[in-house]
């Protein structure tokens, strides 16, 4: 059972970022912070779009800015998880620092929402009109591998189900 929930977490983290990959220059350390694209899935699609190298450049720096913005709130969030983290459910001010933490967590997904969107508006704009119907074709070929594995899923349940000895 764990193995099933961790290996849909990867899909669906997979098939997330995926759906919204961003452009990063082709070579070994393509992102905007000198790691691989791939670390976060961010290559993915836009390799096969052969970007120019304007357009790379584009891309390369919207992503560079909308980290940039966004640095500061991330760790400011990290250090309130792991400051409730590190608390004891006996503390004084548990449940108040449970309700400040979910508070943060959902302002955040909204911005981090609300940032994709504007991250991703920006580098399609930078898309030329045979680019863009390029992804469209790439995105509907996603969804159709997605919809065949959940065919498959839905007629060889056993095989999507790991065994209890295996667990």
């Amino acid at each position: 059972m764990r193995k099933n929930i961790t290996l849909g977490l990867i899909l669906t983290s997979a098939m997330a970022f995926g759906a919204f990959a961003v452009a990063a220059p082709a070579g070994p350390a393509g992102g905007p912070h000198g790691h691989h694209s791939h670390r976060h899935g961010q290559d993915m699609g836009f390799r096969k779009l052969n970007l120019t190298d304007a357009q790379r450049a584009s891309v390369k720096q919207i992503m560079h800015t909308s980290f940039a913005q966004n640095k500061t709130q991330w760790q400011a969030l990290r250090q309130q998880r792991s400051a409730f983290g590190s608390m004891t459910p006996d503390q004084v001010g548990y449940q108040a620092a449970a309700a400040r933490l979910a508070q943060a967590e959902g302002d955040a997904t909204k911005v981090r929402v609300q940032q994709k969107a504007n991250v991703r508006a920006q580098i399609y704009a930078v898309l030329t009109p045979a680019q863009k119907a390029q992804m469209a074709t790439m995105r509907a070929q996603k969804q159709a591998r997605r919809e065949q594995w959940k065919q498959f899923r839905t007629e060889h349940p056993a095989a999507s189900q790991a065994t209890p000895a295996a667990q």
